[in-house]
């Protein structure tokens, strides 16, 4: 990792504990703030954690990239949780032959970067 990425990856981090720390929950109650700030606190620990042994660069962008996507749009709708996925088009294929490989790779096109480091549900 060269150093403006370490700088960007740290600064990054700042941010989402910073943005934790002042976070207000929309419905305005405050167990609903402190269990979004715990909520915050624990995604980005987990992701910063998992992420922290990548090496290629790409990858390292993709996962930069993933975290700003992330940080506005929590900031833009004012909830913490990642926005839901929704399958594509005849997205419910049958559980045999060529149809659920075309449809495992259409869902996979479709996952948005904010989502890149989440599983499958």
């Amino acid at each position: 990792m060269t150093a403006s990425t370490r700088r960007t990856v740290l600064s990054l981090y700042t941010r989402v504990f910073r943005i934790a720390r002042s976070w207000q929950a929309q419905s305005g109650a405050k167990s609903d703030t402190e269990t979004e700030r715990k909520y915050i606190l624990q995604e980005a620990s987990s992701l910063f954690r998992q992420n922290q042994q990548l090496t290629d660069q790409e990858s390292i962008q993709r996962s930069i990239e993933e975290c700003k996507a992330r940080i506005e749009i929590g900031l833009h709708y004012r909830n913490p949780y990642p926005r839901p996925t929704y399958l594509p088009q005849l997205g419910l294929a049958t559980q045999k032959g060529r149809k659920l490989k075309a449809q495992q790779r259409l869902r996979k096109q479709a996952k948005p970067i904010y989502l890149q480091s989440h599983d499958e549900t």
